[in-house]
């Protein structure tokens, strides 16, 4: 018998689950996108792409699809999601698993200061001196650049995956569009052509966007670095092979 699995996607060990997924006969693969991305990486596999609707919306979608079980690996800023999947899945009795990429770890050479919030972010962000000639450079996605709009002296330069439908909401900003795996060259020459002074970004961990804590290390450029939110309870594991393993556990002793 086939077992349906419900993959919430949004992060590269996603995609690598699924395709360790797809030619298995045992499985049926499913994989959510949020869809705030216009062009995903293709999947393998059926995709749907949207919100759930809260809980209930998600219950709903779970019981009506006969999901046998959910593996969790939505970005790991995205707390929402994640907390309705824990509740959803506790109430149906589906098995759960949360994909948990590992943080980065501070390292010696880095010049870090950790903020629990966007918003604590661009407290620190206004208490730091940036010259006329420098900018900051936010690297933290769309959804955070608000909290900044009244540091409005402040040059920023934001990098997006995708260019965004409406003005930047900074008075002063240089946009630049692209998508990861980044070089280390190629981040340390946007780092001195552009003159950044200051590095805000979420600690995502993963290596596509590294090299960029690499390139400021090297360049002793300070680092703001965004907190992740606490992970839901339950089993946790850090690499799409853990989590195949933890699938094919769950199928053979038919814990659905």
């Amino acid at each position: 018998m086939r077992r349906r699995v419900l993959i919430l996607g949004g992060s590269g060990e996603a995609a690598d689950l699924a395709r360790r997924l797809e030619p298995r006969a045992e499985f049926e693969v499913v994989t959510s996108l949020a869809g705030r991305t216009r062009h995903p990486a293709a999947v393998p596999g059926r995709v749907r792409t949207g919100g759930f609707g809260g809980v209930e919306g998600l219950s709903a979608c779970l019981d009506a699809e006969g999901v046998d079980a959910v593996v969790d690996a939505t970005h790991p800023y995205a707390a929402n999601i994640s907390r309705h999947a824990a509740q959803a899945c506790d109430a149906l009795g589906i098995p759960r698993i949360q994909l948990w990429r590992p943080a980065w770890p501070a390292v010696e050479g880095d010049r870090w200061t950790e903020a629990a919030s966007p918003d604590a972010a661009a407290e620190v962000v206004a208490s730091r001196q940036v010259s006329e000639a420098g900018c900051v450079f936010l690297s933290t996605g769309a959804r955070d650049l608000p909290v900044f709009s009244h540091l409005r002296a402040i040059r920023f330069l934001v990098r997006l995956v995708d260019a965004p439908r409406t003005p930047l909401p900074l008075a002063r900003s240089e946009l630049i569009v692209g998508r990861g795996p980044f070089a280390l060259g190629s981040e340390r020459t946007l780092f001195l052509e552009r003159g950044v002074e200051l590095l805000v970004s979420r600690n995502s961990g993963g290596g596509a966007t590294y090299p960029k804590l690499v390139a400021a290390r090297e360049l002793r450029i300070p680092v703001i670095m965004i907190k992740r939110p606490a992970p839901e309870a339950g089993p946790r594991v850090e690499t799409a092979e853990e989590a195949f393993r933890w699938l094919r556990t769950v199928s053979h002793h038919g814990l659905t």
